[in-house]
C-alpha cells in the first residue's frame, strides 16, 4: 500500500535526447540553422564521400574471391580460397567499424575472431562456420549499391544547394563579353532564358538557402541506413554479445558475494564473537568467585547478562544487514519506511506498487535506497531527502533526491560505482543528476520479474 508524502517527485526523471537520459543543452539558433554547419553534419557527409571508393574496392575484392573459391570447390584449393577471402572482409570489417567510430560516432564492439581448435584445417573450418565471417561478405555485396546511391543523392543535394546559394557571389565568372550573362536555364536557337536580374538572383539563392538547410536532414537519413548496416552486419551477434554481459555480470556477483562475506565475517570476528568471548571470560570468573564471594559474583552475573543483550542486539543488527526481516514480511513500503527514520535527515517516503516483485529484486531495491540514504546522510549536507518507489511496464522505478551540495558520481572507486555493478548485473540501470550545488536525484531501474 503507498504511503504519500507530499508531491511526487518521479517525473524528475523523464529520459531525453541528453546524455544520461536528460535534456540537451540549449542553443541560441534552432537545429533548422545550426545543422549546416554543425560537426556531425560534416561527419556525415565524409563518411558518405569515402563509402563509395571504400566500398567499391570492397566488393571487388569479395566478389573475386569468393567466385574464385567457389570455382575452385571442385578441387581441394576452393576452400581455403574461400576462407581466406571471408577473412579478408573481416579485416575491411575492422576498417570500417573504425570509421564508423570515429564519423559517425557509433560504439560498436569488435566480434570475437573465428578459433580453431588447432591446426590449419580447424581455423579453415571455424571461419567457414562462423555467422560473423558471412555476415561480413553480406555486408561487402550490399553496401556498394547502396554506397553509389548514398554518394549520389549527398554529393547532389550538396554541392547544388550551395552552388545556388552562393550564386550570386560567382556569377561574375561568365563571360559577358560572349553574351553568357549567368546559368542558363533555357535555351534553343531563338530563345534563352538567363539567371540574370537582381530578382533572378534572389529566387537562386533563396533556393539554395533551402537546400542548403534541408541537405543536412537527408545526410543523416542516408547516414542512419549506414549505421543500421554497421551495427546489423558488421557487430557482435546478440548472443555473443549477451554471453559477453553474463560473463561481466557473473563476475560482478562473484566479487559481491565475496565482499559480503568478508563483511560478515569481519563484523562476526569484531562483535559479536569478541562480545562472546569476553562474556564466557566473565562467566569463568563469576563462578570462581560464586563460593568466596558471591556478591563480586552476582555483579559479574550482572554485567555478564548485559553483555549478552548487547552481542544479541549485534547479532540481530547483522541478520538485517543480510535480510532484513521486515522487508521479508511486511514489503518494501515497511521496509524503507524502517530506513528513512535512520537517516540524519528528514526522509519523505512514497511507495506505490499494487504486487512485490521477485524476492531478489526486492532485497536489491531495499539495499539500493539504503546505501543511497546512508549517502546522503554522510555526504550531502542536505536538510531533506525524498525516496520514491513505483513501477513502470516491466521495470522496478526507485528515485532518492536531496537538496544537499550536489557533485555526486559513478566515477571509478566511488560508493554509486560499486552499485551502478551491481545493478548492471541484474540488467538494471543507475542515473545520477547531481550539479554543483545541488540538488541531487539518483534515479534506478529494475527489472520487476515478480
Amino acid at each position: 500500500m503507498a504511503t504519500a508524502y507530499g508531491p511526487d517527485t518521479r517525473d524528475r526523471y523523464s529520459p531525453g535526447p541528453g546524455p544520461g537520459g536528460y535534456p540537451p543543452a540549449k542553443h541560441f539558433f534552432p537545429a533548422a540553422l545550426r545543422a549546416p554547419f554543425e560537426a556531425r553534419t560534416w561527419r556525415e557527409l565524409a563518411y558518405l564521400f569515402l563509402s563509395l571508393p571504400i566500398s567499391v574496392v570492397l566488393f571487388s575484392f569479395a566478389i573475386t574471391m569468393v567466385s574464385m573459391g567457389l570455382g575452385l570447390l571442385i578441387t581441394f584449393l576452393g576452400i581455403p580460397v574461400l576462407a581466406a577471402g571471408l577473412v579478408m572482409c573481416r579485416g575491411f570489417g575492422v576498417v570500417e567499424r573504425g570509421r564508423a567510430r570515429g564519423l559517425l560516432r557509433l560504439d560498436i564492439a569488435e566480434p570475437a575472431p573465428a578459433r580453431g581448435k588447432g591446426g590449419l584445417m580447424s581455423w579453415v573450418g571455424a571461419v567457414l562456420k562462423s555467422g560473423v565471417s558471412w555476415r561480413h561478405l553480406l555486408y561487402a555485396l550490399l553496401h556498394m549499391p547502396w554506397a553509389v546511391f548514398a554518394f549520389s543523392v549527398a554529393v547532389a543535394f550538396w554541392a547544388y544547394g550551395w552552388a545556388a546559394f552562393t550564386y550570386p557571389l560567382w556569377r561574375w565568372v561568365f563571360p559577358a563579353y560572349a553574351g553568357i550573362d549567368g546559368i542558363q536555364l533555357y535555351g534553343d536557337q531563338t530563345h534563352q532564358f538567363y539567371l540574370d536580374s537582381p530578382f533572378e538572383l534572389a529566387v537562386t539563392s533563396a533556393f539554395g538557402l533551402a537546400l542548403v538547410l534541408v541537405t543536412p536532414w537527408i545526410i543523416r537519413g542516408l547516414a542512419s541506413v549506414d549505421r543500421a548496416m554497421v551495427l546489423g552486419l558488421l557487430s557482435p551477434s546478440r548472443l555473443a554479445t549477451r554471453v559477453s554481459e553474463l560473463e561481466s555480470d557473473r563476475g560482478v556477483v562473484v566479487d559481491t558475494a565475496a565482499a559480503d562475506l568478508r563483511r560478515i565475517e569481519r563484523d562476526l570476528h569484531d562483535g559479536a564473537q569478541a562480545r562472546l568471548v569476553a562474556l564466557a571470560m566473565d562467566l569463568g570468573l563469576a563462578k570462581e568467585k560464586l563460593d568466596h564471594d558471591p556478591e563480586a559474583a552476582a555483579r559479574m552475573v550482572d554485567e555478564a547478562h548485559g553483555e549478552v543483550k548487547v552481542a544479541l542486539q549485534e547479532l540481530r543488527d547483522l541478520a538485517r544487514g543480510i535480510h532484513p526481516a521486515v522487508l521479508t514480511d511486511r514489503g518494501l513500503d515497511a521496509a524503507l519506511s524502517a530506513i528513512a527514520s535512520r537517516c540524519t535527515v528528514p526522509v519523505k517516503v512514497a511507495v506505490d506498487l499494487e504486487s512485490r516483485p521477485a524476492q531478489a529484486i526486492e532485497g536489491i531495491a531495499y539495499f539500493t535506497v539504503s546505501e543511497l540514504l546512508q549517502n546522503v546522510s554522510k555526504h550531502a549536507r542536505a536538510t531533506r531527502a525524498s525516496v520514491d518507489v513505483w513501477r513502470a511496464g516491466d521495470r522496478l522505478m526507485l528515485q532518492v533526491g536531496d537538496d544537499g551540495r550536489g557533485g555526486a558520481g559513478v566515477s571509478t572507486g566511488s560508493g554509486l560505482a560499486g552499485l551502478t555493478e551491481r545493478l548492471d548485473a541484474v540488467d538494471g540501470i543507475l542515473v545520477v543528476d547531481s550539479p554543483a550545488g545541488g540538488p541531487t536525484t539518483v534515479t534506478a531501474e529494475l527489472p520487476w520479474r515478480g
